[in-house]
């Protein structure tokens, strides 16, 4: 697909800015984006929660900074505040979005949904996974037809396909995948519960 419009892009970036408003909303209320009953979720962002709060002080503190340089210029100084407050917030609403958009088995559906805060949505059908398996990764290479969720530099499980899936970028380009690694805080569980679900959907 190629690559969206100069008019699309502002459109595109207005959007992601909503949802991560919409996921630290979610976040306050402790509700999660896309559980559903009879299903299980599954927490990636507790491998990135220090990093997160540590991005967030240090532009707290050029926040601070650039009030004292530039408090002898008001409008500039109330400018250069709102866009530095406005930062944090974004920092804050992308890993309020990982939190509240786990990754989701919904074995009624048949259906493992592999997440990554409002990036990324990947649905992968039961049938489709020939196997799961726990897989730490630190380092990663982009290869065709794979793609790496990494979470604070690190890949917990990898979920390999019979068939491949679609992946849609955050600009829309399609691409078909057969690897997916991604992370989750507790990886073992959520290969069992995978590994669990194909059998229960499996086709006599």
């Amino acid at each position: 697909m190629s690559a969206p419009s100069l008019v699309a892009v502002p459109s595109l970036l207005v959007r992601h800015e909503l949802r991560l408003l919409a996921s630290l909303w979610l976040w306050a209320a402790r509700r999660t984006h896309g559980a559903v009953a009879g299903g299980a979720v599954f927490g990636y962002a507790r491998g990135q929660g220090a990093m997160t709060a540590g991005f967030a002080f240090v532009c707290a503190v050029e926040s601070l900074t650039m009030s004292v340089l530039l408090r002898e210029w008001p409008t500039a100084h109330h400018v250069v505040l709102v866009l530095d407050l406005y930062t944090v917030v974004i920092v804050i609403g992308l890993h309020a979005a990982s939190v509240v958009r786990p990754h989701v088995l919904d074995p009624a559906a048949g259906v493992l949904l592999i997440r990554r805060a409002v990036h990324v949505d990947v649905r992968i059908p039961l049938e489709r996974i020939a196997s799961v398996r726990r897989e730490l990764r630190t380092t990663h290479e982009r290869t065709d037809g794979e793609l790496d969720l990494a979470v604070g530099s690190q890949t917990s499980v990898t979920v390999e396909l019979a068939e491949p899936v679609v992946h849609v970028s955050f600009f829309g380009r399609r691409r078909g995948v057969r690897v997916v690694r991604c992370h989750a805080d507790d990886p073992g569980a959520l290969v069992r519960a995978v590994e669990r679900a194909r059998e229960g959907h499996a086709v006599p």
